[in-house]
């Protein structure tokens, strides 16, 4: 089908520097998970992107020198023979489909604390980050930088930046933003400077020119130099000079890189959950730059309609459309817009499972496409799936992972049926996606179903409650259940461990919620699954006119939100909805009028007045189905996938249902394990002499 003649505009040729962008498409640095201790699946990661039709792309941050260490976060390093050696896997990658190959040069300074090499950290002033949040906290404070550390840093910045450019790169950052060292030197908070780099913005804009002219005159100018900066923090402060300190900032800065990377100051704004921000919510803070300087400018903004990006290029927003989170979700994308198939695009659903990845400190994963960080390793393509197969193939059950399974299972050449006793296929996200903020975590159901109605091998059977009986008398060579988990009415102690059920009046599950039962306020939300749920229902709640309590055995509501930078806006949603809160306390009793807590650790007791009660705590997996066909089904035949299988996230259900139908019928097969370049393993120059 031919492209769209409106999105013309997306596929010209974009200058940066000495450097051609075949297109606008720009996969923008992002955090993987992948450092130097993994290159084969990094370049395979990457080299996908390229694959499918990005112009640029980018790795994630990469340190400088030691004294930039952000363990246990991963991180990748250029500081060696054998990094270069390990960049250069995904230059090569990269370069073999006509893309570019970028790299961030980042030096964390106060937010780097050093744990693994022990430098003592650098900052400007001496100012520490003070995170409140566990794997950012540290006792260790830095130190101001002297003369000669400015110095070493430039330095530094240079050395690696002939490093990469002998890796490969073509496009090299300075990295001003997230509140990184060079960051630290813009913003007053941190700069408390009286000399040549501190008090003026046009003295603290001194140490990122500089940084730019050093990366610069260390490679020749061969190299395009990309400056990434946060707008976020700047564009609020007023200045004597211009509209704000981001535009004071920018008209030192306008003509010094040549191509601008701009974006928040904050992971939960930067790198926002749908939620709560929409597509394009970055251009109120950044929309000035283009006034300010004719260089090339990159943004981000979860863009993954072509209309959206078409029109941040045509109002002078931006020159290249960035993509961190719709470049994992569909690598494709921009081959998809080039062959008039947008409807075809893997939309990213915001749902930020790609950022916890970082937080846990592993590769990435991205509830939509479940071979991320799987290219290499298992031998996993997004868009091509080997068809291998052609037998008869019945998957009971039509939410996330019987979704998946039955799609990867039809590519593969098998004829699929697929049943759900539901009229609508969705399963769990049938609810869940009517909850506030959740609509756009439908296109996990949208784009697979919209896929299975193109293949002629699938036939869907909607309202369809399949019994034992049904499913052999339909006589297939395979049988997948994915029938889902349902939540219980279980409380738990203060170990948090779920305990037995709530026997009481007015108790409810989500569950009970999700069949239309609307519960008595005043109500009470008890969670201790603490992730998206259980806040999600008490906003729900509250939309209704009820009087709401959010009660959690954490320390903050949506506990686990914060690896998906969901917490600080579900604390924003509640104030403003009027949802009452309270932390560190479990449910010991209820009677139908008053709920009785406890403090998690002292066990001071609390009483509270509520009609209902809602508990998102434990979920139980497994199946009546699967335990009824599994004596007199022949070996190898019959498979327990998702919720069904083992009760998690979207993302868990997804990546179970794609496994299944990769391994369904064939031999386990061998997953490669990847080891890095070692030092040991080249001579160094000043070995060599």
């Amino acid at each position: 089908m031919p492209r769209d003649p409106r999105h013309d505009v997306l596929f010209q040729p974009v200058r940066i520097g000495p450097k051609v962008a075949r297109n606008r498409f720009f996969q923008v640095p992002h955090a993987s998970g992948m450092t130097n201790a993994a290159p084969h699946v990094r370049a395979a990661f990457r080299e996908t992107k390229a694959m499918g039709g990005w112009a640029v792309v980018s790795t994630g941050a990469c340190s400088v020198h030691p004294s930039s260490d952000d363990s246990p976060f991963p991180f990748a390093s250029l500081w060696d023979q054998a990094d270069i050696r390990s960049h250069a896997l995904m230059t090569e990658a990269v370069h073999r489909h006509g893309a570019l190959a970028a790299v961030e040069l980042w030096h964390g300074g106060a937010a780097a604390v050093n744990r693994v090499t022990r430098h003592t950290p650098l900052s400007p002033s001496g100012v520490p980050w003070m995170a409140t949040h566990v794997p950012f906290m540290s006792s260790a404070r830095p130190r101001v930088m002297d003369a000669a550390d400015i110095r070493d840093l430039i330095r530094w910045h240079a050395e690696a930046a002939v490093r990469a450019e002998q890796a490969g790169f073509d496009i090299l950052y300075v990295y001003a933003g997230m509140g990184y060292l060079p960051y630290q030197f813009l913003l007053s908070d941190y700069n408390h400077r009286t000399d040549d780099y501190g008090g003026s913005v046009r003295n603290r804009v001194r140490l990122v020119e500089q940084l730019i002219d050093a990366v610069r005159e260390a490679t020749g100018g061969r190299c395009a130099v990309a400056l990434r900066m946060s707008m976020q923090e700047l564009r609020a402060r007023p200045s004597d000079t211009a509209p704000s300190e981001a535009h004071e900032v920018i008209g030192h800065l306008k003509d010094a890189p040549d191509l601008f990377d701009v974006k928040m100051d904050y992971s939960a704004t930067d790198c926002a959950a749908s939620r709560y921000t929409p597509e394009g919510s970055h251009e109120p803070v950044i929309d000035f730059l283009k006034t300010l300087t004719t260089k090339p400018v990159v943004g981000v903004g979860r863009f993954t309609s072509p209309d959206t990006m078409v029109g941040m290029i045509k109002r002078g927003v931006l020159d290249l459309i960035g993509g961190a989170r719709p470049s994992i979700a569909d690598p494709y994308l921009p081959i998809k817009i080039q062959e008039g198939r947008p409807e075809d695009i893997r939309e990213c659903i915001g749902c930020n499972l790609c950022i916890s990845s970082w937080h846990d400190g592993v590769w990435v994963r991205c509830t939509q496409n479940p071979t991320a960080g799987e290219e290499w390793r298992r031998g996993w393509h997004p868009e091509i799936v080997r068809r291998d197969a052609s037998s008869q193939v019945l998957v009971v059950g039509a939410g996330p992972a019987g979704l998946e399974t039955a799609l990867t299972l039809a590519r593969r050449g098998h004829n699929v049926a697929l049943a759900d006793k539901a009229r609508d296929f969705g399963g769990r996200l049938r609810w869940e996606s009517r909850l506030p903020g959740l609509g756009q975590w439908h296109r996990v159901v949208d784009y697979r179903v919209g896929q299975l109605r193109k293949l002629p091998n699938v036939a869907l059977y909607p309202e369809s409650d399949l019994t034992a009986q049904d499913v052999r008398e339909f006589g297939a060579d395979h049988v997948v259940i994915a029938t889902g988990a349902r939540w219980l009415p279980h409380l738990c102690g203060s170990n948090e461990l779920p305990s037995g059920p709530l026997v009481a009046p007015s108790v409810y599950t989500p569950d009970d919620l999700a069949a239309g039962i609307v519960p008595e306020g005043p109500v009470a939300v008890f969670d201790f699954d603490n992730y998206y749920l259980g806040s999600a229902i008490a906003e729900h709640l509250a939309g209704q006119g009820l009087a709401v309590t959010y009660i959690t055995t954490a320390g903050a509501a949506a506990a686990w939100g914060f690896m998906t930078n969901e917490q600080p806006l579900v604390h924003q949603s509640f104030a403003a909805k009027g949802i009452a809160l309270r932390t560190l306390e479990v449910v010991t009793a209820f009677d139908g009028d008053e709920l009785r807590l406890a403090q998690i650790f002292s066990g001071q007791e609390q009483r509270l007045a509520v009609r209902s009660l809602v508990i998102t705590g434990f979920r139980a997996g497994g199946s009546a189905l699967h335990e009824a066909l599994a004596p007199d089904t022949k070996p190898g035949a019959l498979h327990l996938t998702g919720d069904a299988n083992a009760p998690g996230a979207i993302v868990h259900a997804i990546y179970q249902g794609h496994k299944t139908a990769r391994e369904l019928g064939v031999a386990q097969p061998m997953v490669r394990r990847d080891a890095p370049f070692a030092p040991r393993d080249f001579q160094l120059p000043e070995a060599a002499e």
